[in-house]
């Protein structure tokens, strides 16, 4: 075989680098699905709390409750619709680093992105540690930088 007949070292790079970019795209998708629906278990707190903040005697078997009772109520529906709105919000975050990957632009979102998804165990851990490896690497900085 001659040389020119072998393909180059940085083509088959290059190419590797792309396979594992669209990768961690739909990955990334995946766990933004998840993200989203594990996200909404909280909403059982919000509907707890509202039920307890409206109607506090229904805690107590029609018997009157005590004040203390709504504020619970209140705060149960505050936290709660705090962790849906985060989570969500993460879903989608999460989501647009996979687009982003996808087109290959705003390479430090998908970073810190990857950063922060190593909060969100096990799948997060996973994802945001190989999205960090890849898009640490030289290869996939210059693919980012050709486009």
């Amino acid at each position: 075989m001659t040389t020119q007949e072998l393909p180059s070292n940085s083509s088959v790079q290059h190419a590797g680098d792309e396979d594992q970019l669209r990768l961690l795209a739909i990955f990334h998708y995946v766990v933004a699905g998840l993200g989203a629906v594990f996200a909404c278990f909280p909403l059982i707190h919000v509907a707890l709390g509202t039920m307890l903040f409206l109607q506090p005697e229904f805690m107590t078997k029609g018997q009157s409750a005590p004040p203390p009772a709504q504020w619970f109520g209140l705060i149960f529906m505050i936290m709660g619709g705090f962790f849906v709105l985060a989570g969500w919000a993460a879903a989608i975050c999460t989501f647009m680093s996979g687009r982003y990957l996808s087109k290959r632009k705003n390479r430090m979102f998908s970073l810190v992105m990857g950063a922060v998804l190593c909060v969100f165990m096990p799948f997060g851990t996973i994802l945001g540690v190989f999205t960090i490896v890849v898009l640490s690497k030289d290869s996939v900085k210059a693919l980012y930088a050709r486009e």
